[in-house]
């Protein structure tokens, strides 16, 4: 599976193209598509710190896929997110998507919008990685297995 080309702006305003610019080696994301689903990328917060400090060429992000609208309307919800994430480095790695929602799933091969999704993917956007919905145990044994085989194989 390969991460689709799209372009965003992340919560500091600054334009990105995916995956490109991408600052990892390896680049553990979250996709998000409901503003509920920020309690399950929540859920996951704690270890992919841990993981980023033990794997310096990972670097996790924030995607919310929002369905495409005018300029206001985005205008409108930048600044409603930005507002609520005070912490510079968060805003830094939420990188907002407006798009076809459906074609961008389509793409990825993501079946509904019920969960969040958690991906592992490089600079080309070759995905490694994939599970869904909120941390647990069994999701993260097979995370940092991930890891370790990545690890393994030179990544990072």
């Amino acid at each position: 599976m390969t991460f689709p080309t799209v372009s965003g702006s992340n919560l500091n305003r600054q334009k990105l193209t995916l995956p490109q610019d991408f600052q990892g080696k390896l680049n553990l994301i979250f996709i998000a598509f409901e503003q509920w689903h920020q309690m399950e990328v929540d859920s996951w917060i704690p270890l992919v710190k841990e993981l980023e400090e033990q794997a310096e060429d990972l670097v996790y992000y924030e995607l919310p896929i929002i369905q495409s609208r005018n300029s206001l309307f985005r205008m409108f919800i930048n600044e409603g997110m930005r507002a609520g994430i005070p912490n510079p480095k968060t805003r830094e790695r939420t990188i907002t998507l407006y798009t076809d929602k459906t074609k961008f799933r389509r793409a990825l091969e993501m079946l509904d919008e019920d969960h969040i999704y958690i991906l592992i993917v490089d600079r080309q956007g070759k995905e490694f990685f994939r599970t869904r919905g909120p941390h647990n145990r069994e999701a993260e044994a097979s995370l940092r297995q991930a890891l370790l085989q990545l690890n393994k194989k030179g990544l990072p």
